[in-house]
C-alpha cells in the first residue's frame, strides 16, 4: 500500500509522468515524444513568486507630502 501511494505522489509531482494538459489520456512525456522532442528541464512557477513589493515607510512619505505642503 505504501509502494502505491509513493508512485502515485511521484506520478503526480514528475513532470514528464504528469497527464498533458489539452489530452489528459496522454502523459507530457507521450506528447514530446509524439512531437520529437525530449524535455530536457522545466521551471516550475508559482502564482506571486518573483512579485517584489517595494517596503515604503508610510509615516517617512505623509511626512514629505506635509512638508511639500508647507512650502
Amino acid at each position: 500500500m505504501i509502494v502505491g501511494r509513493i508512485s502515485k505522489f511521484l506520478k503526480e509531482a514528475s513532470l514528464v509522468d504528469q497527464p498533458f494538459v489539452k489530452n489528459p489520456e496522454q502523459t507530457v512525456a507521450q506528447f514530446a515524444k509524439a512531437g520529437g522532442a525530449t524535455v530536457k528541464s522545466f521551471v516550475r512557477l508559482e502564482v506571486g513568486e518573483g512579485i517584489e513589493v517595494a517596503v515604503v515607510d508610510f509615516a517617512a512619505e505623509v511626512a514629505a507630502q506635509v512638508a511639500a505642503a508647507k512650502a
